[in-house]
């Protein structure tokens, strides 16, 4: 089954987050067996050929689901046309803005997205075949991270076409006056109530943490979408714990 196949059934799927713009870092991460990548176009410099780049170099390995930089149909269509495997679309605070961007991922008739020849389509020699499944293959996901996204998400979680809903809850926290305060009681209240709507309406959940201790409650709340750890913390975390080692 292909990711978005996996979502749909329910599937503990594990990844972590790139923002390094080294496909050499993707392809390494990926070989670590990681299921899928979160490649932030939010809040990295990585320009579209960049992204096609690391979407490269981890094929046949892991998902490559890359968030965008903003929630619009022109860089949507661009980075389902070089390849991801679905979309993470930042800052969700109501159904109207879900419902368009399911429509910006989507072919008609289920959508608008425009018919273009690029990587996804085999640079036109599968675009027949590529055409036929996208609809069904492109996973479709949402951040709920706002405390508006919190007061709409019986509505939000109610949008057909959306795949999976992800929490931001650093940015969740920020939005209610508790930056960083992730479990504050108030702040893991808006969370509940964002588990409850979409475990009512069977859509997959999923959580960001530094740690593996930070996300694993939330597998044991039954969300399977995690993303845990960040390639720049590899790297930092590494280095700090190789130096201390040595110093005298």
């Amino acid at each position: 089954m292909n990711f978005s196949e996996r979502l749909r059934s329910n599937d503990l799927l594990l990844g972590t987050m790139l923002t390094v713009p080294a496909p050499e870092i993707a392809e390494m991460v990926a070989k670590c067996g990681f299921d899928w990548l979160f490649m932030d176009g939010e809040h990295s410099p990585l320009s579209t050929l960049e992204w096609q780049r690391m979407l490269q170099a981890v094929a046949g390995r892991s998902a490559g689901i890359i968030r965008v930089a903003a929630n619009t149909e022109q860089d949507i269509k661009k980075l389902l046309d070089i390849g991801a495997d679905g979309i993470i679309a930042p800052q969700v605070n109501s159904a109207d803005e879900a419902r368009r961007i399911v429509e910006w991922c989507k072919y008609p008739p289920r959508g608008v997205r425009g018919v273009g020849l690029a990587r996804a389509q085999g640079y036109g020699l599968d675009f027949a075949s590529y055409v036929e499944s996208a609809n069904d293959d492109i996973a479709v996901i949402i951040q709920a991270e706002h405390i508006d996204a919190v007061d709409n998400i019986e509505e939000i979680a109610k949008v057909a076409g959306i795949d999976a809903v992800f929490i931001g809850p650093y940015d969740l926290s920020a939005s209610m006056n508790k930056m960083g305060e992730v479990d504050d009681p108030e702040v893991v209240a808006a969370i509940d109530k964002v588990t409850r709507a979409c475990q009512q309406n069977n859509v997959a959940l999923g959580y960001f943490g530094v740690t593996a201790e930070s996300v694993q409650p939330y597998i044991d709340q039954g969300y399977k979408l995690i993303c845990a750890g960040v390639d720049a913390g590899f790297v930092t975390q590494g280095a700090q714990e190789i130096l201390q080692q040595l110093t005298p």
